[in-house]
């Protein structure tokens, strides 16, 4: 019986050994086969799987979107939305508006530094106040209540 040990695994991929665990308890990677002495071995794959896994996260897909990802692909009937395209499409939507978010709280933080605005309070009450504390505010319901 031949294959990768769980430590050689993790040094190939560059995860830990909790994060192996924790991808196999999620599913995420299939259980190995074990030696006659029970150590894990895992397919030479299994190295692929993990950095495919880790690079999907850093494009912002979480563990429950990796892991739907992972089984879409290995099934070849699939419905029109499963796939990678669909996702990545939706994925980048998300990531979009994101961006689009950002760039307004750093135009308004620009505006603030700006501005000289140094009390947060006393900003928020000067109707020349870049970032509409005042309003947001009001917009707001008391929690207290």
């Amino acid at each position: 019986m031949t294959g990768l040990r769980s430590g050689q695994l993790a040094d190939a991929a560059g995860v830990n050994l909790q994060t192996l665990r924790y991808y196999e308890r999620r599913g995420l990677l299939e259980q190995p086969e074990r030696s006659l002495g029970g150590h894990r071995l895992y397919p030479a794959e299994a190295v692929t799987v993990l950095k495919v896994i880790k690079a999907a996260q850093r494009l912002g897909f979480t563990l429950d979107e990796v892991a739907d990802l992972l089984a879409a692909g290995g099934h070849r009937h699939r419905g029109p939305d499963a796939g990678l395209q669909e996702r990545a499409r939706t994925k980048l939507a998300e990531v979009e508006t994101k961006i689009a978010d950002l760039e307004a709280i750093a135009s308004s933080l620009r505006a603030a530094v700006a501005a000289g605005c140094d009390d947060l309070v006393a900003c928020a009450g000067e109707p020349c106040c870049p970032i509409p504390f005042a309003t947001i505010a009001r917009g707001v319901p008391d929690a207290g209540r």
